[in-house]
């Protein structure tokens, strides 16, 4: 297994024991390959849950570019429901898991067909 096969069993397990969701992993497989080089940094990595900045960056570049949902007030309440299902406490919040939460809420799975 290469590196980004070890992330990607990393995040599967972030998923089934921080977030209580069963992945799928041929989806999730596509989202962390969509995030690029970032996994493999450990500041990119992540997504700081309590940087305004950070929060806007998900919202402007993934949410409305990447899967390309209209901005609205939803997908503020979205990112606040991810982060908080991730738990709030939990200090690293990978954003391929984030990413893979987000697409599975809006339902914007075809994006990654």
């Amino acid at each position: 297994m290469g590196k980004r096969d070890d992330l990607i069993a990393k995040y599967a397990e972030d998923l089934k024991n921080k977030c209580g969701i069963t992945p799928d992993m041929d989806l999730l497989s596509k989202v962390t390959i969509g995030c690029g080089p970032a996994i493999y940094n450990a500041d990119a990595a992540t997504v700081a849950a309590t940087q305004p900045d950070e929060i806007a960056t998900v919202k402007n570049n993934f949410l409305i570019k990447k899967l390309g949902l209209k901005d609205s007030p939803d997908l503020d309440t979205a990112i606040t429901s991810v982060l908080e299902k991730y738990g709030m406490s939990e200090r690293n919040k990978y954003r391929a898991v984030v990413y893979y939460m987000l697409t599975k809420h809006f339902g914007k799975e075809a994006v990654y067909g």
